[in-house]
C-alpha cells in the first residue's frame, strides 16, 4: 500500500499537477508492481518563502516521502527512486538532481489497510 506525499513549490498548474499525480502513480506501479488501486498520492504545495535549499531561499525543489509496507528488496527500493525523479521531471519540469525521496518502510502491524485493519490483519 504505497502512499507518497510529494512536497513541491507552489505556482504549477492544475495540469501539471494532475500529470504528476498520475506520473508518480503509474511510477509506484512500473517500479515495484504495486497494484493500482493500492497506490494513494498526495500533493503538498508549500511557499517559497517557507524553504531554503543549500543556503538558496525559494530554490526549486521536490521531497516524496514514500510508505511502504516493510519487505520490498534494496533494488526494487532503488527503482522506486529513480522512478519517481522521473515523474517529477516529466511533470513539472524540475530536474531529477532537485528531487529527494524517503522511504518509510513501515510494519505490517503499524500500516492501516481498507477496512480499519492493520496491513498484517489483512493479510499482507
Amino acid at each position: 500500500m504505497p502512499i507518497i506525499n510529494i512536497q513541491i513549490m507552489q505556482g504549477h498548474s492544475a495540469e501539471q499537477k494532475t500529470a504528476l499525480l498520475k506520473n508518480m502513480t503509474q511510477a509506484v506501479v512500473d517500479s515495484i508492481a504495486a497494484p493500482l488501486p493500492s497506490v494513494r498520492v498526495v500533493i503538498l504545495e508549500t511557499p517559497r518563502e517557507n524553504v531554503i535549499v543549500g543556503g538558496e531561499l525559494g530554490k526549486e525543489m521536490a521531497l516524496a516521502t514514500v510508505g511502504l509496507i516493510s519487505g520490498r528488496t534494496e533494488e526494487l527500493k532503488a527503482a522506486l527512486v529513480a522512478a519517481l525523479a522521473n515523474a517529477v521531471e516529466k511533470s513539472i519540469g524540475l530536474s531529477t538532481q532537485n528531487v529527494r525521496t524517503i522511504i518509510l518502510d513501515t510494519p505490517t502491524t503499524d500500516m492501516g489497510v481498507a477496512g480499519g485493519r492493520t496491513a498484517k490483519a489483512a493479510g499482507r
